[in-house]
């Protein structure tokens, strides 16, 4: 019988290569907490909890914490032989702690990852499992790797530097660009006009306030925005995530797609933003949701609902950019989701796991999520800021 021997966290922090500005927020570094599951066949899985204060509210510390000294117990013993077994596993997670999203997802995704490799699959295989109800994971046509296609960030800035820095991006291969825009409302417009003469027709532009706008500024830009014929695809997360009835009355008003992120973390967020109309699209996160199997779920409520969707991540290294991918490859999304969070990183803090070619967000062939181990490690944080 294979058990769960050891649970750990572990910090670690990671150098960008270009800072990341939003409205809420500006890091050059990506700061998360690392879980690795143990089993007694000596397999590890690997999960990550991102420090993101300003949306989710989690930090290293809570994190860590919520992770040794809650989850850990919980899990640390059980049988991880079957699908059963996994599910046990999955649901003690969900139970032991409310809220705690990120550190709850970490955790699930590990486990996900071992049990993937105890079944010579992949993760998005066992999550297609657990979409169809069967008795154990669905073939997935072999461990070949699977390519799929995200956006990529431009950060909030001047025209002139946006223009630049979007001419460097569809030369580095992307061909959808998401803007960072929110921070002032005056010139949001003038900024993606800019964007939009630098890159020509045929790139696609999603803009993302962030929470940044009033209602009424958010219908005013975006009105201003759809005047101008800028071809924006969506506006995500126009207003603060808690008005969701101010999302409802600016989707209303606006002639462009309105998609929810801060405001949509479970299935009740998600049945709120389909009972007011609040939203045309969501962006379904892990470390809003806590789980693969919710992630999952959520995006087959909103695909029922005829709400579009796409797979998004916070600032997350290889290791949590794999559980999302994952989750896009078992369930697709409806658009071209944004997976781009580990591509800003200098260095991966781990060996093996998803890469980058371009757009391309390549998940490994092999079992599980395709990690094997840290680049470089000290006795309690990895050395990973390079």
């Amino acid at each position: 019988m294979t058990r769960i021997e050891t649970v750990t966290a572990t910090t670690t922090s990671v150098n960008l290569h270009t800072p990341f500005v939003t409205a809420l927020r500006r890091t050059t570094t990506t700061d998360t907490v690392v879980v690795t599951v143990t089993d007694s066949d000596g397999r590890t899985g690997w999960g990550e909890a991102p420090q993101v204060w300003q949306v989710t509210g989690e930090s290293l510390a809570g994190a860590t914490a919520c992770v040794r000294t809650m989850l850990s117990p919980a899990v640390t013993g059980l049988a991880l032989d079957d699908r059963d077994d996994l599910d046990v596993a999955l649901t003690r997670v969900q139970r032991t702690v409310a809220r705690n999203f990120g550190a709850k997802a970490a955790l699930d995704a590990a486990l996900h990852d071992l049990f993937a490799q105890s079944q010579g699959t992949t993760v998005a295989a066992v999550v297609r499992g657990w979409v169809a109800g069967s008795g154990g994971p669905t073939p997935d046509g072999g461990l070949d790797g699977i390519r799929l296609t995200t956006d990529v960030t431009l950060s909030a800035g001047d025209a002139s530097a946006l223009a630049d820095t979007a001419r460097a991006r569809v030369a580095d291969g992307f061909a959808t660009l998401k803007m960072k825009v929110g921070t002032d409302a005056a010139t949001d417009v003038a900024r993606v006009a800019a964007v939009r003469a630098a890159v020509g027709a045929d790139v696609g532009i999603r803009l993302d306030a962030n929470q940044g706008w009033s209602r009424e500024e958010a219908v005013e830009v975006i009105r201003a925005l759809a005047d101008a014929g800028l071809g924006v695809e969506l506006v995500e997360q126009p207003v603060v995530a808690e008005d969701v009835e101010g999302l409802a009355w600016v989707r209303e008003r606006v002639p462009l797609p309105v998609m929810a992120d801060e405001s949509c973390y479970g299935p009740f967020d998600l049945e709120r933003i389909i009972r007011l109309g609040a939203a045309d699209l969501v962006n379904v996160k892990l470390a809003k949701c806590g789980s693969l199997r919710t992630g999952a779920a959520l995006l087959h409520r909103a695909h029922e609902a005829g709400l579009g969707t796409i797979v998004g991540s916070m600032m997350e290294t290889h290791v949590g950019l794999g559980a999302a991918a994952s989750l896009v490859a078992a369930v697709p999304t409806t658009l071209v989701s944004d997976l781009d969070a580990a591509w800003w990183a200098t260095c991966s803090p781990v060996v093996g796991g998803i890469a980058y070619e371009g757009e391309a967000v390549l998940l490994p062939s092999g079992p599980g999520l395709g990690v094997t181990g840290w680049v470089v490690a000290g006795a309690d944080r990895p050395t990973t800021r390079a």
